[in-house]
């Protein structure tokens, strides 16, 4: 039977994770999509999510997800609505997130639409969402749970799902097939998560494989092991305060600002940061504190989370704010304070709002916390632009602004080869994705010497031939 897979995202690039695994012979094969997200950053990269596929979305018979993060999930309601109509399997927390990130992802373009629309920024006119709500929900119909570790039949293959540490409900993913008279594995990483970090567990051992596509986000650096997350936010944020500003930290709501709110309350609790108001101004990321606290019967929260039965994740003077109008409402209030808004590279949301209202007074701080892809406004202020473009408006950079190394929910490069390590035997071939180029290439070449695999990192819509990695 034959086997390939297309690399449709993430080649060569962080963003946009989309493979599709056929089966079969020609004319009656079998279509496996591994992943749908969307491309973020530079404009030429998003602007790739416009494009048809190079396969049509009603040929594909059903999608794994790993997780819901956007640039692996924020797809599927335009394959859906470009005809996709199989099941879509995920693990049973990633449906209640995808329940929340899927229909935002869809309000957030269609409230860009509408502003670009109004303001006339835009060089298409009307300017549309990619999707809109109602496709998103209409996707969601299609979702199906499976549990961790449990062979999922798909007809030519089967798959399971096993922890990979990165938020809640993640996986790497197993899909076991017949190449040349024998059963074959391929393992899809999806995302690593870290060792030793606050909130989520590790990622489980690699399980053994034929075949290996791992991420490469941080392939060519380690995350800093020298101070603790705590010890690298404390004086600053400390600083920020006492001279009456206000800190700014763009956060994903899922995960990262659950992360963020924990360790802020561990700060006051200890005296080293004043205890100020804390706005967490992200409705999602309300609601996705609440599928953490419902999950815990799957083993993937650090204990130290909760204490009988309470969520320590939030800190004492926090205000949630749900509403349009509770998020206004920040503006007017006086004294120091912290705000905690999605989304984590400053490519859309509330948090753009306060960006512009906060960035050109120096009293405040923003911290950019986790990787920043390449033409975000997370990546421009790392690189210490003097100017972020908002809404169609240049606004001036005055405020101070850093990066916390360590809190990335991606497995740094080391981590990331001892996760290769963890499994016996060495796969036959590995494909490095999920990373820009430097960081795949600088991996590729970590592998070959320190592990001694056959590794490539592929193109952009490369379709490979597994089959010439078997003998008969």
């Amino acid at each position: 039977m034959s086997a390939k897979l297309g690399f449709h995202g993430a080649a060569r690039t962080v963003t946009g994770s989309r493979y599709l695994l056929t089966l079969g012979p020609e004319g009656k094969e079998q279509r496996i999509g591994i992943d749908a997200g969307l491309f973020q950053g530079y404009k030429k990269l998003r602007e790739l999510n416009w494009r048809d596929p190079p396969y049509e979305p009603w040929t594909v018979d059903q999608i794994l997800l790993t997780h819901t993060h956007i640039d692996h999930a924020g797809f599927l309601p335009r394959l859906v609505k470009r005809g996709f109509k199989g099941p879509i399997y995920c693990t049973r927390s990633t449906l209640e997130l995808a329940r929340l990130l899927l229909p935002d992802s869809a309000k957030i373009q269609e409230e860009h639409a509408r502003y670009a629309n109004k303001k006339k920024y835009s060089r298409h006119a009307p300017a549309l969402p990619l999707y809109s709500v109602d496709d998103a929900k209409e996707t969601l119909k299609q979702f199906e749970t499976v549990s961790f570790n449990e062979w999922l039949d798909l007809g030519r293959a089967r798959a399971r799902f096993h922890g990979a540490g990165h938020i809640l409900g993640s996986a790497s993913i197993e899909i076991e097939f017949e190449s040349k008279g024998a059963n074959r594995t391929l393992l899809m990483s999806g995302d690593i998560g870290r060792y030793d970090m606050p909130l989520h567990l590790d990622p489980e051992p690699r399980e053994p494989s034929d075949l290996l596509v791992c991420e490469s986000t941080y392939g060519n650096r380690d995350h800093d092991f020298e101070r603790t997350i705590d010890e690298q936010l404390a004086e600053p944020v400390g600083r920020a305060l006492r001279r009456g500003g206000t800190v700014l930290i763009p956060a994903f709501a899922v995960g990262r600002s659950q992360q963020i709110t924990l360790i802020l309350r561990r700060l006051m609790a200890s005296g080293e940061i004043p205890e100020v108001p804390v706005y967490i101004d992200s409705p999602m990321a309300v609601d996705a504190t609440k599928v953490y606290s419902r999950h815990l019967d799957e083993h993937h929260l650090d204990a130290d989370v909760f204490e009988d039965g309470r969520t320590l994740l939030f800190p004492e003077r926090v205000e949630l704010c749900k509403s349009v109008q509770q998020s206004k409402a920040i503006n007017n209030a006086k004294g120091p304070k912290i705000i905690v808004s999605a989304s984590g590279m400053l490519t859309a949301g509330r948090v753009l709002h306060h960006l512009k209202r906060l960035a050109p007074d120096p009293k405040n701080l923003v911290i950019l916390a986790g990787y920043q892809a390449p033409g975000t406004r997370g990546r421009d202020m790392l690189q210490g632009s003097p100017t972020v473009r908002v809404h169609g408006q240049d606004v001036r950079v005055r405020a101070e602004s850093m990066s916390v190394h360590g809190l990335s929910a991606h497995a740094g490069r080391s981590e990331l080869l001892r996760w290769m390590e963890e499994a016996e035997g060495k796969p036959t071939h590995t494909f490095l994705t999920h990373g820009e180029a430097d960081s795949a290439f600088a991996l590729a070449q970590d592998i070959r010497r320190k592990l001694g695999w056959d590794v490539s990192v592929p193109e952009l819509d490369e379709t490979v031939d597994l089959d010439q990695f078997f003998s008969a």
